[in-house]
């Protein structure tokens, strides 16, 4: 019998619980409405929510810590590492080192906090005419001990940079991998 790489099973929650490396994963897929000119929610789609800490999803969306612009508006991390995947949706990220910019489907953001970084991700809704659909997946990685206090840094993984690699099963399906770290 061949030896399973799988530790365990688990039924995906919020957040996905996790083991060392990863500190934390969490899937973020909303339904936002249409944008009201200000990159935000229009006043009366925001009446009944906890706005500040809005984990719930109700009408298909929520605000987290966004109060009229959805997302995480700045806060500290330190000793650790995030991926953030777009998949789909629009992410406006700044941060207490200068970096500053919109990243789209498809692009990648790797932030090490190291030894301190104070940053925010918002979720402009650009769309007036349409709905504003955001589906991210973003990963926490413990760095290792000698390395809680490096510098701190940002980086970006643009969609046309980052290689795809096509694998295909013994029954003709086919699989694209993102390949943001490593190499197949």
């Amino acid at each position: 019998m061949k030896k399973s790489v799988i530790k365990s099973i688990k039924p995906l929650g919020f957040p996905w619980e996790t083991q060392d490396p990863f500190l934390f994963c969490a899937y973020h897929r909303d339904e936002y409405p249409k944008g009201n000119g200000n990159m935000g929610v229009d006043f009366d789609q925001l009446q009944g929510r906890n706005l500040g800490n809005d984990f719930t999803l109700k009408d298909g969306w929520r605000m987290y810590h966004g109060s009229k612009i959805p997302g995480f508006p700045y806060h500290p991390h330190r000793g650790f590492e995030t991926i953030t995947i777009n998949k789909e949706g629009v992410v406006d990220h700044s941060d207490s080192l200068g970096a500053a910019g919109r990243f789209m489907a498809g692009d990648v953001q790797w932030m090490t906090a190291g030894k301190g970084i104070q940053h925010s991700e918002m979720f402009p809704l650009i769309n007036q005419d349409k709905a504003n659909p955001l589906e991210i997946f973003q990963i926490w990685l413990n760095l290792p001990k000698a390395s809680k206090m490096v510098e701190p840094h940002f980086k970006m993984l643009w969609n046309e940079d980052i290689p795809l690699v096509n694998h295909k099963d013994d029954s003709g399906n086919i699989t694209t991998i993102q390949v943001i770290a490593g190499k197949i």
